[in-house]
């Protein structure tokens, strides 16, 4: 019967060696195009190592700032690279989705294999070069930081740790799966998906040090603190207020995200394009 258990488990499995099978072939693409790599990898090396350099001359001039010192924002940034390189490495072809996919009618390609077409557009390119970039640097800042300030997780912390960065790439991904559905409706989503991932940069820092309004947009309306501040508040300094909102954020951006793609590609197909 369709949809039963051994059919949706049978389902999961196929996907989950296509994840693979795509999986290799990225790093295959990998070796095959070291330049592309070290350019992607390098360019982003190049811009994170402003960053942390802008962070030390503040911080010489300012020791703290709302209570944050420059390890703890340096750890706070680093830690907010981990998340959102776990995303980029898998989901990043949703920028195509909102670039030309829907502008240039090239989606209805993944309405006729025999794959979802969320899958589908995913699978084009798994392993982003420059994903692999933001992971190496910022498992490096984070651990360089969480050293110098002497940082030993608790077991329970330790525990979280994997959930935590997890739940970040989920919101991530959630994020800009909603914005890329946007171009069915639009033909093209890119204006409104860069702008997002610039206001994400904010969230690499101390939210203290915005305004009500910007705290409560990095919040609540484009919920980026979860990825970033929250799980580092509640590993720097055991704070769980917004910590224990981490599950129903991600529940929600998710099921937002996935009822606008549902929706935009049952229109898509409606007005054959």
């Amino acid at each position: 019967m369709k949809g039963s258990p051994p059919t949706a488990i049978a389902s999961l499995t196929r996907y989950l060696k296509l994840t693979i099978f795509f999986g290799g072939v990225g790093l295959h693409r990998l070796t095959a195009y070291r330049l592309d790599f070290m350019l992607g990898a390098g360019s982003f090396f190049v811009r994170v190592g402003t960053q942390a350099a802008v962070l030390m001359f503040i911080f010489r001039q300012v020791p703290v700032i709302e209570g944050w010192g420059y390890r703890q924002t340096l750890f706070l940034f680093g830690f907010s690279l981990i998340p959102r390189g776990l995303d980029h490495l898998f989901t990043d072809q949703l920028w195509e989705v909102g670039r030309k996919l829907v502008l240039t009618g090239d989606f209805h390609r993944y309405l006729i294999r025999p794959l979802g077409p969320l899958f589908g557009v995913l699978s084009e390119r798994f392993l982003y070069p420059d994903g692999f970039g933001e992971l190496l640097v910022g498992v490096a800042i984070t651990g360089y930081a969480g050293h110098r300030l002497g940082l030993h997780l608790s077991p329970g912390q330790l525990l979280l740790l994997p959930l935590l960065i997890l739940s970040g790439a989920l919101i991530y991904a959630g994020i800009k799966l909603l914005l890329a559905s946007a171009a069915f409706w639009t033909t093209t989503s890119m204006p409104a998906m860069a702008a997002t991932y610039q206001a994400s940069d904010f969230a690499a820092y101390p939210l203290e040090i915005y305004g009500t309004a910007v705290r409560r947009l990095l919040t609540w309306v484009l919920p980026f603190a979860f990825t970033s501040y929250a799980p580092v508040s509640y590993l720097l300094y055991g704070r769980t207020h917004l910590l224990v909102w981490t599950p129903l954020v991600v529940v929600v951006v998710l099921l937002l995200a996935a009822a606008a793609w549902s929706r935009g590609v049952r229109r898509y197909e409606m007005s054959g394009t």
